[in-house]
């Protein structure tokens, strides 16, 4: 069963996704870690933040192309759930809500952390009131719309970026190289374990799939934005941080938890302090814009699949937005602002981002293994599988090397997570993942329906905003001949006067006599590989169409090579102008650089259909 639920709004364009992803990764991992991160490594803290990002690329990679394939509200659940089954699934999507929002959290909270520089005397409650506030300023600019919300977050990320750059700059002039010395005084396994701890800081880039069903063009603007983010970010970590350690004594450096604005201090003075103490909010309130955006997506994705409760689907007629999931995600993060602050649940958090990008990374196996031809990313992730295989062994360490305490409190979370399943969700999902495509291809074919790939089809009819015409509605309904042995030109013309009689109610023989009639003009072969045999009969309004394979392919005495792909047109005169528009159609499908290999690799009648339907020709 497909779920018909409400679509949101395409009001997101590049600059947003490129906004959304950049500024879920510039918060605490560049105004508060390096102080962290430096006490554990030295100067090579540079390497240790390069390194980081390396290790986000398989995971960068595998959402870039799962999210271009399947550009739906929730992102990384969504492709777990439909790849992996709603158990996983429902880990899956739970874990990414928990830590989008606990982070989000945590980044508000920062905002007053911050705000100390501007006001000293703020006690410790206000901090909270002051995230509190944001935090319900942040939800009405997301409940308003989410194009108002895009341009809020474009505003705060160029903004931010606009300092950081100054701050380079200015702050390069004044650097003393004797600071880099030594420079790995901890050794190399020092920047391998900081690696790890930095790493969270990447952890934001790919929140940008929790709304790619909002992004207009989302083939080309989700790959591309997220891409440049991770560039621009990946410099600006690099370089900030090496400005930072060249500005100040390692002392100094290591009790700071506002590094950058110490740094900023150190050749500008309290202006200095000020102005990346502004950069800093901006970065906070762009994270936690971005996480409420992100995080209220993921809960509204699992309820349209029924995995929670039905109002959390809910989406405002005006502003085209999910309220009431925004609204709970709001609420979720002022009770952690209130009254959590433990560090361990922050790992925990950290600790479920590494799970979620290790089992991104078996999604994208399991989809490219399932081997269902609707499932048509418009960008394909280099080197696989075995940057994929990396990422999960890399993503496996890390979560190893996150420690005792976060783990359990990690499996009692999976343990819950389970139990929800179990008890409310698992009586009303029936939808089969690709995972058991997979599992078809060893075992019995009885054990797939076509849920996932009539699914993956909308979604890509969507994604493509492919407008079906009369062509198509024929293709859905015509009968298909998949031939799994070499075959002559004349057993060919039986079997489709066969099965044309019976759709058609005409005579076989008269059928058979009219295909061989028409052969013996003039070869209907028109392509090596392909033929268009087509009939005109007697009577109105009739038109059909019937579509053969043969891998071993049709022996046609006039034609060089076999034929493998037959498309067969029965039509009376009077419609004998869309008999021209269905050739024209037939010639542009095969006329697509990959349409011989899809042809050849679909699996069954219903992936032959798919690759007609999915073609990217031009339509009436």
């Amino acid at each position: 069963m497909i779920t018909r639920a409400k679509k949101l709004k395409r009001d997101l364009g590049f600059w947003d996704v490129f906004s959304i992803a950049s500024g879920a990764m510039i918060s605490s991992g560049l105004f508060i870690l390096p102080a962290l991160a430096f006490a554990k490594t030295g100067p090579a803290v540079i390497f240790a933040y390069i390194l980081a990002g390396i290790l986000v690329l398989p995971a960068l990679l595998a959402k870039a192309e799962l999210a271009t394939a399947m550009p739906k509200a929730g992102g990384v659940y969504f492709f777990i759930e439909r790849s992996m089954g709603a158990p996983i699934g429902t880990i899956g999507g739970l874990a990414s809500w928990f830590s989008l929002s606990f982070k989000s959290a945590f980044a508000l909270v920062g905002i007053g952390i911050f705000a100390t520089l501007i006001n000293p005397g703020i006690t410790e409650t206000q901090i909270k009131l002051i995230a509190v506030g944001c935090c319900l300023f942040f939800m009405f600019v997301n409940i308003i719309g989410v194009k108002h919300t895009g341009r809020f977050q474009i505003a705060l990320v160029f903004s931010l970026i606009g300092i950081l750059i100054l701050y380079v700059f200015r702050g390069f002039l004044f650097i003393q190289p004797q600071r880099f010395t030594p420079f790995m005084p901890f050794g190399l396994g020092s920047v391998f374990a900081t690696a790890g701890l930095v790493f969270v800081s990447f952890g934001g880039l790919t929140k940008v799939c929790c709304v790619a069903e909002e992004v207009k063009n989302p083939g080309r603007n989700i790959p591309l934005g997220m891409f440049l983010a991770f560039s621009i970010v990946m410099i600006l970590y690099a370089t900030v941080v090496f400005v930072t350690v060249g500005l100040l004594d390692s002392q100094e450096l290591s009790n700071s938890l506002m590094p950058i604005s110490l740094g900023a201090g150190a050749f500008m003075g309290n202006l200095g302090v000020l102005i990346l103490a502004i950069a800093a909010l901006l970065a906070f309130a762009s994270t936690a814009n971005a996480g409420i955006l992100t995080a209220s997506r993921d809960s509204m994705a699992m309820s349209r699949d029924y995995l929670l409760p039905k109002i959390f689907r809910k989406i405002d007629a005006r502003s085209q937005t999910p309220h009431f999931s925004i609204i709970f995600t709001t609420a979720f993060m002022i009770i952690i602002i209130l009254f959590l602050s433990l560090e361990n649940l922050i790992k925990t958090a950290s600790t479920m981002k590494i799970l979620l990008f290790l089992f991104v990374n078996l999604s994208l196996i399991v989809m490219r293994e399932s081997k269902i031809e609707s499932y048509r990313p418009k960008f394909h992730s280099p080197l696989y599988p075995w940057i994929q295989i990396l990422g999960i062994l890399g993503y496996g360490f890390l979560i190893f090397k996150m420690g005792r305490i976060p783990l359990s409190i990690t499996g009692i979370f999976i343990a819950c997570a389970l139990t929800w399943y179990l008890v409310y969700a698992r009586k009303r999902v029936k939808r089969q993942a690709a995972l058991v495509h997979v599992i078809e291809r060893v075992t019995a074919k009885e054990l797939v329906d076509a849920t996932l790939p009539d699914e993956l089809r909308e979604i890509i009819i969507e994604r493509d905003k492919i407008v079906e015409d009369r062509f198509d509605h024929l293709i859905k309904k015509c009968e298909i001949l998949d031939i799994d042995h070499s075959i002559s030109e004349r057993d060919v013309f039986k079997m489709l006067a066969d099965a044309f009689s019976k759709r058609l109610g005409m005579n076989k023989e008269k059928l058979l006599e009219l295909f061989i009639k028409r052969e013996k003009e003039s070869s209907t072969v028109i392509t090596p590989g392909l033929a268009i045999p087509h009939i005109i009969v007697k009577g109105k309004q009739t038109f059909d169409i019937m579509l053969v394979r043969c891998k071993e392919g049709i022996i046609f005495p006039d034609a060089s090579q076999p034929v493998h792909t037959l498309f067969a047109l029965v039509a009376s005169v009077d419609e004998r102008n869309f008999y021209l528009r269905a050739l024209a159609a037939i010639a542009q499908t095969a006329q697509d650089k990959n349409f011989e290999k899809n042809w050849l690799t679909a699996r069954n009648a219903e992936g032959l259909r798919d690759v007609i339907l999915l073609s990217s020709r031009t339509r009436d």
